[in-house]
């Protein structure tokens, strides 16, 4: 089967990318067209944008985290060959983690056999850029180029030099020029946009994005270079790596309620975490100490990243959700979060001279930096006992916090990881446990990660049997 597909990269990031993929799958929507948004790399918050543009969840694809024959057949599960399936790139193209490129958005490109179409910031530049487009068209002769898109041009005079410059010399189209924009719709915060449940005005966004798109590019073309995308290579065998599918579950077994914390506190959660739950056997429950007083009854629990410190004052007010939680954590409730569900579960946030008390399941006392303090891909080595991964397994993820840890007041023996890649939580370890507790900074996928899911499912049943059978 043939799947239309377009991957959109750029020279670098803050080129504008985002933006455009935003705006092309939302004017594509707007012609009838059927779209299946992903984001190369791990990203939330980009994902975020495409998946409210696209209106259907968007997926990652991460060669770090997830093998790449996985990847592959991750993007053909959640393509349709119906749809436009819209990649957007991390980075530069060709930014990868060593000399040869590894985990770059080409890396991804050649993969999937995907064509190309480059964003290219044109400020205070004309004919050199055809020399840059050139460059990068014949640095790997196996990523097609196929188009380019001007972004943030001066004016018609910019434009055209630019548009003969680099269809003349480098026989590619440009697909459309975006001039500067004076109005800023799209707010940030640190080195991204501003999450979505975050930004009341998310919808008028993506809608002055969309007329953007309409207004200067070419969207035709667009969806004709996608159409015309090689045909997707072919699956390879995947029994040469057991054990990382995750693998359907036991119909008559138990099905244990794990509740998930999902509010504009915390957002960060790959779709694919939540489905390899409930493909483990798990019925979810989505709750939020923003909204109620107390959990729901529950035999798990999972909290994922966001930004706490955003609501710190409304999640230590809660006094009533946090002592639940504190409680619950003491009895054994099998518990696991990663970065802002990490520092959820320690004593206080520091924010300037304020403390906000927080759950305090671990002896942790955050506070905050203007740097980040970690970011990047992590690897760990698990080296201790707990309640989700064995002693010895190697688990790769990804961090980005600007959090830091003002005090740890537990031990060595409570940290379960060392760091391999990454800086962790303290003294290059990661991972603190607390019974059935387990909270780190290292983000994972179900994917690349496919134990977490049913070592998660596995406890909250055994909880159940043991507290409510």
């Amino acid at each position: 089967m043939e799947f239309p597909r377009i991957i959109i990269s750029a020279l670098r990031g803050g080129s504008g990318k985002t933006i455009l993929s935003i705006g092309i799958i939302t004017a594509l929507k707007g012609l009838g067209e059927s779209i299946a948004p992903f984001k190369k790399g791990p990203d939330y918050i980009d994902a975020g944008w495409l998946a409210l543009a696209a209106g259907q969840p968007c997926y990652n694809l991460d060669t770090f985290m997830i093998p790449p024959p996985l990847v592959l057949e991750s993007f053909q599960s959640k393509a349709k060959p119906n749809q436009i399936s819209v990649i957007e790139g991390n980075r530069g193209l060709y930014d990868g983690i060593d000399l040869e490129g590894s985990t770059s958005t080409a890396e991804l490109a050649k993969l999937l056999a995907a064509p190309v179409i480059m964003c290219i910031d044109a400020t205070k530049t004309t004919r050199t850029m055809a020399a840059v487009v050139a460059g990068c068209d014949r640095f790997d002769p196996q990523v097609r180029i196929k188009g380019v898109i001007l972004n943030r041009v001066a004016g018609p005079r910019h434009e055209n030099i630019l548009r003969q410059s680099i269809e003349a010399h480098c026989g590619i189209p440009v697909l459309g020029a975006v001039p500067k924009l004076g109005r800023q719709n799209f707010p940030e915060r640190h080195m991204g946009l501003v999450p979505t449940p975050e930004h009341a005005w998310a919808h008028d966004s993506i809608l002055a994005i969309c007329d953007v798109a309409r207004r200067y590019l070419d969207l035709k073309a667009v969806a004709e270079i996608a159409r015309r995308a090689e045909r997707l290579p072919a699956l390879p065998q995947l029994a040469a790596a057991p054990g990382i599918k995750v693998g359907a579950c036991d119909p008559s077994r138990v099905r244990p309620k794990i509740g998930i914390i999902r509010d504009s506190a915390f957002q960060f959660y790959y779709p694919e975490n939540i489905e390899a739950l409930r493909q483990a056997g798990a019925d979810i429950i989505f709750c939020s100490p923003l909204t109620a007083d107390m959990l729901p009854p529950v035999d798990g629990l999972y909290i994922g990243g966001g930004f706490p410190e955003t609501h710190a004052e409304a999640l230590a007010n809660n006094h009533v959700f946090r002592r639940q939680l504190k409680k619950l954590a003491d009895a054994g409730l099998p518990i696991y979060a990663e970065c802002g569900g990490l520092m959820y579960l320690g004593e206080q946030l520091v924010l300037g001279e304020m403390a906000y008390p927080m759950a305090g399941v671990l002896p942790v006392v955050y506070g905050f930096s203007k740097k980040p303090q970690g970011h990047g891909y992590t690897i760990v080595r698990v080296d201790r006992e707990n309640p989700y991964f064995q002693v010895g397994d190697q688990i790769r993820g990804h961090e980005f916090h600007y959090s830091k840890v003002l005090e740890f007041n537990g031990t060595e023996d409570d940290l379960v990881f060392s760091m391999q890649r990454g800086n962790g939580i303290v003294g290059g370890r990661d991972g603190a446990r607390y019974k059935n507790t387990l909270a780190t900074y290292t983000h994972t996928h179900a994917l690349g990660t496919p134990a977490w899911a049913r070592a998660l499912v596995r406890n909250a049943r055994d909880y159940f049997q043991r507290h409510k059978a």
